[in-house]
C-alpha cells in the first residue's frame, strides 16, 4: 500500500492508485498515435483502467457475496490488484476468482454491439474516425485482458481457478503447490518470450510472477504443516468449519504468553485474563468461544 493514492470508495471498498502509474500513462499515452487528437490517446488509456477497475470489482463483490472479506483494490501500471480474503473452501474461492473474467466476459457482448451499430453506420469508403477506432480498441483491451488472466498461471485468475478446481481433489495445500508448480512453468515460458521479443514489459511480468509463485509455494508449505497437526476435533471453527490445531498458537494480549485456549477454555493460564473471542488459525475470523463448541460435545455433556 505504500505510494499509493485513494481514489474513491464503492460499496466500502476502497481504490487506490499507485505513484507509478503517472510515469508510465505519460508514456503509453504517448506513444498510442493512431488518433487524430491526443485527448483520444488519454481516454483509451483511462478507459482500459475502468475495464480493469470493473474486473477488480468482479472479484472484491463476488468474495463478499461468499462471505469473505474485500474492501481494498489496487491499480498499477501492470493491472489491478483487489484484496480478498474469500472463506477457505474451493466453492467460495472459484467464484471469488472466476468472477473477475466474467466481468470481462459481459462487457463483450455490450462492446460488440456498439461498435457493430457504428460500423454499419459509416462508409466504407470513409476512413475510419476516431470513435470508431476508440470503441474497436476498447473490444480489443477487453478481450486481451480475459485471455491474459484466464492463462492457467499462478498467480493470474487462471492459475487460481486452477487452484480452486483442483482443491476439490486433493485438498487446499496439495492443490495450491500443483497450481504454483503449473505457475513456475509458464512465468519461465513468460521470461523466455521477454527475452526472446527484448520486452521490458513481459520481463517485469515475469519477475512479479516468480514473485507471487514463490509467496504461493511457501503459502502452500505453511498450509501442509497446518493439516498435518493433531487437531481438537471436539471443536470446530463457526466459520470455516475446520477444527483447531493442538497447541500454543494464541498469544494473551496482556502478559504476551502463548497458550492452547482450547486447553484453557480461553482463559489465560498466566495472568487469568478471559477472552470472549477466539480467532481461528484457519481463516483468521474471530468467534465466541462458546460457538466453537461441536454438536458432538454438546450432546456429550448432555
Amino acid at each position: 500500500m505504500q505510494g499509493t493514492i485513494r481514489l474513491i470508495q464503492i460499496a466500502g471498498i476502497s481504490v487506490f492508485l499507485h505513484w507509478s502509474w503517472f510515469l508510465v500513462a505519460a508514456v503509453e499515452i504517448n506513444g498510442r498515435g493512431r488518433y487524430s487528437s491526443f485527448a483520444w490517446n488519454a481516454l483509451e488509456y483511462l478507459s482500459l483502467f475502468a475495464i480493469v477497475t470493473m474486473h477488480e470489482f468482479g472479484h472484491a463483490l463476488a468474495c463478499r457475496q461468499v462471505g469473505g472479506r474485500a474492501d481494498r483494490i489496487v491499480l498499477w501500471p501492470l493491472g489491478g490488484v483487489a484484496y480478498v480474503s474469500p472463506p477457505p473452501r474451493p466453492g467460495a474461492t472459484l467464484w471469488s476468482i472466476a468472477a473477475g473474467p466474467l466481468v470481462n466476459v459481459a462487457l463483450i457482448p455490450i462492446l460488440g454491439f456498439l461498435f457493430l451499430v457504428f460500423a454499419f453506420r459509416v462508409d466504407s469508403s470513409v476512413p475510419p474516425s476516431d470513435f470508431m477506432q476508440f470503441i474497436g480498441a476498447l473490444n480489443l483491451i477487453n478481450i486481451g485482458i480475459l485471455v491474459f488472466n484466464v492463462l492457467p498461471i499462478y498467480p493470474l485468475d487462471g492459475g487460481k481457478i486452477l487452484w480452486a478446481l483442483l482443491w476439490y481433489v486433493l485438498g487446499r495445500a496439495r492443490s495450491l503447490m500443483a497450481a504454483v508448480l503449473v505457475g513456475f512453468i509458464g512465468v519461465a515460458g513468460v521470461a523466455i518470450l521477454a527475452i526472446v521479443v527484448q520486452s521490458v514489459w513481459l520481463g517485469i511480468l515475469a519477475v512479479f510472477g516468480a514473485m507471487q509463485c514463490l509467496s504461493g509455494y511457501r503459502q502452500a508449505q505453511a498450509l501442509k504443516r497446518f493439516s498435518e497437526l493433531p487437531q481438537h476435533r471436539e471443536f470446530s471453527c463457526p466459520s470455516c468449519k475446520v477444527s483447531p490445531p493442538c497447541g500454543s498458537f494464541w498469544a494473551c494480549g496482556s502478559c504476551q504468553v502463548a497458550f492452547d485456549t482450547f486447553e484453557t477454555e480461553a482463559v489465560c493460564p498466566q495472568c487469568n485474563t478471559q477472552f470472549p473471542k477466539t480467532a481461528c488459525p484457519n481463516c483468521g475470523v474471530s468467534s465466541p468461544y462458546a460457538q466453537w463448541v461441536s454438536v458432538e460435545r454438546t450432546l456429550g455433556r448432555e
